[in-house]
């Protein structure tokens, strides 16, 4: 089970750049360029994230993309929703199909705290504070 998928980590790096560049318009040949993300992908990627409102594209001359709201609004798990679907670490891992004994599974209530503790912690976590931590880490 992967935590983060290839599209919202891609997304998300893609979103960082954009945060750290003060409401700049970006191209799309920058962020292929910085970030290595091939164009097509990286299309595929921005064009959902405009369609939720993530992002505000600019066509034409000088056209590129930026941040439809403030990255502190900006939620790493509403990226993985966008990407993803809801985030679930609750189903059964035994059987391809949803148990019937769910209710009194231990290891299902077990799993299901685990899941509440990790929504919680992401739920704090923003492009912002992430945007922060990439630049003192020298990323940015």
């Amino acid at each position: 089970m992967k935590l983060i998928t290839r599209d919202t980590d891609y997304a998300v790096r893609a979103l960082i750049y954009i945060a750290g560049r003060n409401n700049r318009i970006i191209p799309a040949s920058e962020l292929v360029n910085r970030l290595k993300i091939p164009r097509p992908f990286l299309r595929k990627l921005l064009q959902r994230l405009n369609k939720k409102g993530v992002v505000k594209s600019y066509k034409g001359q000088g056209g590129g993309f930026t941040l439809a709201a403030d990255a502190r609004h900006i939620l790493l798990t509403d990226l993985i929703e966008i990407f993803q679907g809801r985030l679930q670490l609750n189903e059964c891992l035994f059987k391809k199909r949803r148990c019937p004994d769910i209710a009194r599974c231990p290891l299902h209530k077990a799993i299901e705290e685990i899941e509440k503790d990790l929504l919680l912690k992401l739920s704090f976590i923003n492009l912002a504070s992430l945007s922060l931590k990439f630049k003192r880490a020298g990323i940015h």
